[in-house]
This record gives structure tokens, C-alpha cells and sequence, in this order.
């Protein structure tokens, strides 16, 4: 199954609920919602009550994205704002394996994330507590970035490294910088969860979403 995630960071936030409901409806079974802390990353975004405010008006799976510092501390809070997968940091954690076993037994989907500087390899240790690895092809915190070329070699290899342990349902998601000029590259290197930001809310919506959908 391969997913198109849009992410909400470039949606217009003064009618959040409909631009959800138009990329759902359009053919996005996944919506990406990115909470920054101001700390791991130097912008604030929203945090669970804006979640749960939106969860109201789509089934859509909900991809919860924290960029914040010690996020152990608020995972039961996104758990009942209505995430169905959270997604935490390699960088952000004290102690990333007990915060995916935290995750684990929330009910939900556990994602460790990788930014642009970390070598892919840290995740290694961890492919038999997560559903999903995400390579930040973007600085964490700013949208609108250009996409790092070599974050497809970071695809691959964690493809290989899901592979060599017999993970092969594992999901590989991409984040930052994807459009109709990569998104193909990046489903072939191993991507099966792709995030896009403004090449979905900029223009129509709904017709973005159709048209990325096309070409995945």
C-alpha cells in the first residue's frame, strides 16, 4: 500500500477541518499533522487539542509527527487527541526504545524518525519495536525547503536493513520537500509513505492530491 500523507503545517489553518476534508476526499488516505515544541526545532506549531478538534471531521488515518524534546511525557495526550501513529525523533529521546514501548502499548502505530545530519544506522536497533521509520529529506521544523538529494540513499538503505530482518511490511515515510518533480523517485527507492506539504496546499487542494495519487 503506498500512502500520500499531506501535511497540514501548509494548510490555511482559519479552516483546517474543511482543507482535511478535501484531501481526504480527494483521495488522501493519511493526514500528516506536525506538532514543534519551539525547542527541538525552533518553531511552535499546534499540539493535541487541535488534534482532537480535527479528528472530528475525518476517519482518515492520522500520522502524528513530534518534533518535540522528550515527547514520553505527552504520548498518552496524542493517543486520545486521536493519532493513530505517532512519530518521535532518534534525536529528541533520553530513552528512545522505552518511549516506542510507551507508543506500543498506547494501541497505536510507533514511527522513529531520522533528521538530514543523523546517519541512518541509529535506527537499526530499533526496526523490531517500530511500524514505520521516517527520513527527513528537510530540516525538521520549516516548511517550504528544498529536498536533500541523498535522503533517497537513506530510503534505501533502511529498505535493505527491513529486508535483512525480515521486516518487509515495514513503512518507509518521507518528509520534507516531495512533489510531482520526486515523489516517483521516491516511491521507487522504498518510500511507501509520502509526505507533501505545499505541492498539496498550494492551488486546489483536492486537485494536487488527485494528481500526486496519479503519479504514485
Amino acid at each position: 500500500m503506498i500512502y500520500l500523507a499531506p501535511s497540514v503545517l501548509s494548510a490555511d489553518f482559519s479552516i483546517l477541518g474543511d482543507e482535511i476534508r478535501s484531501v481526504v476526499a480527494a483521495g488522501a488516505q493519511m493526514v500528516h499533522l506536525d506538532v514543534m515544541d519551539g525547542r527541538f526545532v525552533p518553531n511552535i506549531s499546534f499540539g493535541a487539542p487541535v488534534i482532537s478538534s480535527v479528528r472530528k471531521v475525518s476517519e482518515a488515518l492520522f500520522d502524528v509527527h513530534l518534533m518535540i524534546e522528550e515527547p514520553i511525557r505527552y504520548l498518552e495526550d496524542f493517543q486520545k487527541a486521536g493519532a493513530d501513529i505517532i512519530t518521535v525523533h532518534y534525536e529528541a529521546c533520553q530513552n528512545v526504545e522505552e518511549t516506542l514501548s510507551v507508543i506500543k502499548k498506547l494501541g497505536i502505530k510507533a514511527g522513529l524518525a531520522v533528521s538530514p545530519d543523523t546517519p541512518v544506522g541509529v535506527v537499526e536497533p530499533y526496526l523490531s519495536f517500530v511500524d514505520m521509520v521516517l527520513i527527513m529529506s528537510v530540516y525538521p521544523g520549516f516548511g517550504g525547503q528544498s529536498f536533500i538529494e541523498n535522503s533517497l540513499d537513506k530510503v534505501r538503505e533502511i529498505k535493505r536493513m527491513a529486508e535483512s530482518c525480515q521486516r518487509e511490511e515495514l513503512w518507509i515515510e518521507i518528509d520534507g520537500g516531495i512533489g510531482a518533480n520526486n515523489i516517483v523517485a521516491a516511491k521507487e527507492a522504498g518510500a511507501n509513505v509520502l509526505v507533501a506539504g505545499s505541492a498539496v496546499f498550494r492551488g486546489n487542494a483536492g486537485e494536487n492530491v488527485r494528481a500526486l495519487n496519479k503519479l504514485l
